[in-house]
């Protein structure tokens, strides 16, 4: 699959460009944009490059503007489907080149089918032009007169792309008369008689026409036509929304003996009353047929159907015709629906990774990103196929994507409970959130805000286990951005609190505990926002409830050894209790080594801040340097790691020579454990941040005590044995 692949140089480069279109252009005195600088562009390129401006959604009536420059961006496939577009800018960009190809499906703006006529006035670009998509746009402006509108002057149009337009009986007559048309869709348009199609018998290969609700023909009338377009190899007569009359007409066609000789491909999809003998025996009649649709027609269930053959089935029976529905009717949003509804029900017992359907969902889900239908039956069908260990053979990109349509579903039905259910369900793995890459700000977001409307204690526990691990993973930018938010702080204390209150110990408890620490892990704005939501009369009140649970009083004091750290909070801190309380669990021998390492954190920040800032009996704060030497004296670094660090930045202070002995040994011995933890990523740190620098100085100076200094010449020579240190 691609997304096993590295990303293609060209496609970085593309995506490149369109993220940074502003910064290479300059402004006409139209609005328009033209490059500073262009190069002659590969004519492929050329091409790619105007795809990717329209799928990434930044082709536009000034961006459009590059492409006037056509002895530089020679263009032959424009594919400009969806974007925004007005009549002006798309005719001064589009009319000078040479096309093969245009698709303008459902443009966004004012462009009509007779402003794409009449942009196409240049003589080379008629002659040229094969294959023409206009689906989705009106067919006249209101200021266009009828006779303006014809397709006689595209006399090398092979293929016609009309669907969804205001197509009537006039107009098909007049796109009959093209003489090498071969392909035609006239889906979903105001046709009442396929009549004029006689026209083109002779080109006519391929034929779409579903949803045509204003046909006025007899089953005999229709059945007619059909039999005298004997060069027809693509028929599309599907529809789910077709009457009985319809269906008669279908039944008959399949009954019809010789009709449609060359035929390889027939989609009679949402036709109910079909069987499975009369569709096999007409195939077996015309064995050059690769593909037939049966979606939501009852029938593709027997072993003709199912079983392995070169024929291609687009049903229900099985996951291949699903797969094969849903790349078929990737546009459809009825058929789409009905084939997710069915892949749900197959996948529930899934037991290997399918990275190549979940590819098809994720493209149905994008391709129908504002249907709640789709979306919920997507979101389901993807947890079915990444749960357990099924996400670990997927591809990392494909799994990006899939987090990406998730997020995006989550923000467009942020109070639909069974959809935002499916998307906690699918992101509550550690193969997506510890592995997988996508916006996990945005993630952590919209996860919060769901939380904070819900009270059910089972999507509470997997949301906040999901914030927590996602927190983590945040740059210190984005940590900040997000401890700005008020609610979220409010969220996880409103939590903390309900746990707290009952004196439980779970997993939800633990994990509001490490979001909130994480939270806070170099974010001043974050400790400031606890603070003032009262985080730490609650915290004190947890650290006093939850005395005999190491796990629970880690985590409250490296929330409250952030606070420490910030200067200007440490004086919130300086209340005596709450200092004699971590001072006995530095002390206490029936605590984990975790819990009096951060209490001795607590206690060295607040005790570097000199005796002008300390408020309190200076006795106390002699006793607490004390403490602090010879309680880590005593300490054993553990085996598993215990702590990490972004950066060695807020120990620098505490390594001053004017710093306390207690509160250096604590800063080095802190150092000294996650250097021997992670040797070449702290080596590095500390060389980036001028610490090795430091840590010399502090070895050399004459008032530096032998137990700090022992420590900190242990640090440099171990990183110097394992060249970590240049």
């Amino acid at each position: 699959m691609d997304e096993e692949n590295p990303v293609a140089l060209a496609d970085i480069c593309l995506a490149w460009i369109c993220l940074n279109l502003r910064q290479l252009c300059e402004r006409r005195s139209d609005g328009s944009l033209c490059f500073h600088r262009c190069p002659v562009f590969p004519q492929e390129l050329a091409d790619q490059l105007l795809c990717r401006m329209a799928e990434e959604g930044v082709l536009n009536d000034g961006t459009i503007g590059i492409f006037r420059s056509h002895e530089h961006l020679r263009l032959r496939r424009a594919l400009l489907r969806s974007s925004h577009l007005s009549a002006e800018p798309f005719r001064l960009a589009i009319c000078p080149h040479r096309l093969q190809e245009l698709d303008v499906s459902r443009i966004k703006g004012d462009l009509t089918v007779s402003d794409v006529l009449l942009s196409l006035a240049n003589e080379e670009c008629r002659e040229s032009l094969q294959k023409l998509v206009l689906t989705g746009l009106d067919l006249r402006g209101e200021n266009v007169e009828a006779s303006s509108l014809s397709f006689s002057a595209l006399r090398g149009v092979k293929s016609l792309g009309l669907a969804g337009t205001e197509l009537d009986d006039s107009g098909l007559e007049d796109v009959s008369a093209l003489p090498l048309l071969e392909a035609l869709d006239i889906s979903n348009t105001n046709v009442t008689d396929l009549r004029a199609l006689l026209g083109c018998q002779a080109s006519l290969r391929s034929l779409t026409a579903h949803g045509l609700t204003c046909l006025d023909m007899t089953p005999a009338q229709l059945l007619y036509v059909l039999s005298h377009l004997p060069g027809l190899r693509h028929l599309d007569l599907s529809d789910n929304t077709l009457n009985a009359d319809r269906d008669c007409v279908v039944k008959q066609l399949l009954e019809e003996p010789g009709i449609l000789p060359s035929l390889v491909s027939l989609d009679v999809s949402g036709h109910r009353e079909l069987t499975d003998a009369a569709i096999q025996a007409f195939v077996e009649a015309r064995p050059g047929m690769t593909f037939i649709g049966l979606l939501a027609t009852q029938a593709g269930f027997c072993d003709f159907f199912t079983g392995k053959s070169k024929l291609k089935v687009a049903g229900e029976a099985n996951i291949a015709q699903i797969s094969e529905a849903l790349h078929r009717y990737s546009e459809r949003e009825c058929f789409v629906r009905e084939a997710l509804v069915h892949l749900y029900s197959l996948t529930n017992d899934s037991d290997e990774p399918q990275p190549d359907v979940l590819k098809l969902v994720s493209t149905a889900m994008q391709s129908h990103a504002h249907s709640l239908h789709v979306q919920l039956l997507a979101t389901a069908c993807v947890f079915n196929l990444t749960s357990q260990d099924l996400a670990i053979g997927i591809p990392l990109r494909l799994l990006g994507n899939i987090v990406r349509q998730l997020l995006a579903a989550m923000r467009n039905f942020p109070n639909h409970e069974q959809l935002q259910k499916n998307c906690l369900l699918t992101l509550c793995s550690d193969r997506i959130l510890q592995d997988v890459p996508f916006d996990r700000f945005e993630a952590a977001k919209l996860v919060m805000m769901w939380l904070s409307t819900r009270e059910d204690q089972t999507l509470q526990r997997m949301a906040v286990a999901i914030v927590s691990i996602l927190v983590s993973k945040l740059t210190t930018e984005e940590t900040t951005q997000l401890g700005a938010e008020a609610f979220i702080m409010k969220q996880l204390l409103c939590i903390v609190q309900q746990k707290a209150s009952v004196g439980v110990v779970d997993s939800t408890l633990k994990f509001a505990l490490s979001a909130l620490w994480n939270l806070t892990d170099e974010t001043p704005t974050a400790c400031q926002h606890f603070i003032e939501c009262q985080g730490l009369e609650l915290y004190v009140e947890v650290l006093e409830s939850y005395y005999s649970e190491s796990s629970i009083q880690q985590k409250v004091l490296g929330l409250l050894n952030n606070i420490a750290e910030v200067a200007e909070l440490r004086t919130e801190l300086l209340d005596e209790d709450l200092v004699q309380h971590v001072l006995n669990l530095l002390q206490s021998p029936e605590v984990e080594v975790g819990v009096s390492y951060f209490a001795g954190g607590i206690l060295a920040n607040l005790a570097s801040s000199g005796e002008a800032t300390w408020n309190l009996d200076l006795e106390l704060r002699n006793i607490v340097v004390a403490k602090l030497h010879s309680a880590i004296m005593t300490w054993t670094p553990p085996e598993r790691e215990m702590v990490s660090y972004r950066t060695f930045q807020p120990f620098y202070p505490l390594l001053d020579s004017s710093q306390p002995t207690g509160v250096q040994l604590w800063a080095v011995w802190a150092m000294n454990l996650v250097c021997g933890q992670n040797a070449p990523h702290y080596g590095k740190m500390l060389q980036d941040e001028g610490g090795f620098a430091l840590l010399k100085t502090l070895i050399t100076h004459p008032n530096t005590h032998n137990d700090v200094r022992r420590l900190a010449e242990g640090i440099l020579c171990s990183l110097e044995q394992q060249q970590c240190l240049g």
